[in-house]
Formats: structure tokens, sequence, C-alpha cells
């Protein structure tokens, strides 16, 4: 079982799939990696070789941003809007919806249920 960046990859999957359980790798940055490495698309995790997971965890420690330290910029930017007062700050602190959308009748998932939908009468 390959381990890189502190995430256990799937054994069945293949390694461009499994690379994307990595907070901060997506499918084309995936691919992008195997590029750089050398190592085919279509191989299974379960049927890496030693040296191939060392490229591969080299490669990523040196050339890209993942899981803790990327969650650790993110909070801190959103930390900086807010301690600066911005209006996208603001939204984030009061948990509504950052990037424009309607909030009338939509953005259930930023505000989350409220009592007053679905409430019945008490007589």
């Amino acid at each position: 079982m390959a381990r890189i960046a502190g995430v256990e990859l799937p054994v069945g999957k293949r390694v461009d799939v499994g690379l994307t359980y990595i907070y901060g790798i997506g499918p084309v940055r995936a691919r992008e990696i195997l590029r750089k490495t050398g190592v085919a698309f279509e191989t299974r995790i379960r049927d890496l070789q030693e040296d191939e997971v060392v490229k591969l965890r080299a490669t990523i420690d040196q050339d890209y941003e993942v899981e803790g330290d990327l969650r650790k910029e993110i909070s801190m930017s959103i930390k900086r809007l807010m301690d600066i007062g911005t209006y996208r700050g603001l939204r984030h602190r009061k948990g509504l919806p950052v990037r424009g959308q309607r909030t009338k009748t939509n953005s259930r998932t930023r505000k989350g249920r409220r009592g007053a939908f679905g409430a019945k009468s008490k007589r």
C-alpha cells in the first residue's frame, strides 16, 4: 500500500485516480505528476514499484502544496479576509454564500435548516 503526503492510497485504483485522494490534487494535476515522473497512467497502485512511489512522493513534496499545508494556507487566506473586513470576509463570518449567489430562496447549504421551515402549528 502506497503512502504519499500522509494519505494511504487505495490499492485497487489506477494511479491517476488514486492520486486524487490527496487533498489538492485533482485529475489534471494527477496526470501532470505522472507525466513528470514517467509512471504509466493505467498502472494500479498495488503494482507500483518502490522507486516509482519514491519518485511520486518526491515530486509531490517538492513541486506541489497539498494536504495540511494547503488547508492551512486556505484557512489563513479566509482569516485574512475576515480580519481586514472585506465583503467576502463578512460573508464568511456570517456563514452566507461568498460568491454572489442569491439567498432569498436558495443557499440552504451555507445557511443551514431553520426552525420555521416545515414547522407544524401546535393546535
